[in-house]
């Protein structure tokens, strides 16, 4: 496709119950970047951006607090976010000890044992997939 027509995808949104805490996880635990964050008073919502490079370079992570919602319905359509780990056995041990809540310790994946998987859920309770990638 010509680069001028080439969608490219912007952000994933999640809503979060504590902006702070998910922005302490997403940070120390993945090393992602608060690029930008802002209170809308009038909206009575914040939106804070992270990921690892510029917006206008790479897929960031949008996490939106409604100041008024108690709590949100997972529902089963959203699947989880993939991040990329080099050693999954020692950064899935690091996050036992932090406490992380994980769902599926690193393991082959059952289709196709040449990729390392995992699982754990963050703050929210949203799933998200380690992928050994060295």
């Amino acid at each position: 496709m010509d680069q001028i027509i080439t969608p490219r995808l912007l952000h994933v949104m999640l809503r979060v119950n504590n902006m702070d805490l998910s922005i302490d996880f997403y940070t120390r635990i993945f090393g992602m970047k608060v690029l930008r964050k802002k209170d809308y008073i009038d909206g009575r919502f914040t939106l804070a951006f992270l990921g690892y490079d510029e917006e206008s370079k790479s897929t960031v992570v949008e996490l939106t607090h409604n100041w008024d919602e108690q709590s949100y319905e997972k529902g089963n359509a959203f699947g989880h976010l993939a991040f990329a780990v080099k050693d999954i056995f020692t950064f899935f041990g690091n996050l036992k000890k932090d406490n992380v809540k994980f769902t599926r310790e690193p393991s082959p994946m059952k289709f196709d044992a040449s990729e390392t998987i995992a699982f754990i859920s963050d703050p929210d309770g949203y799933t998200i997939e380690l992928i050994e990638r060295p």
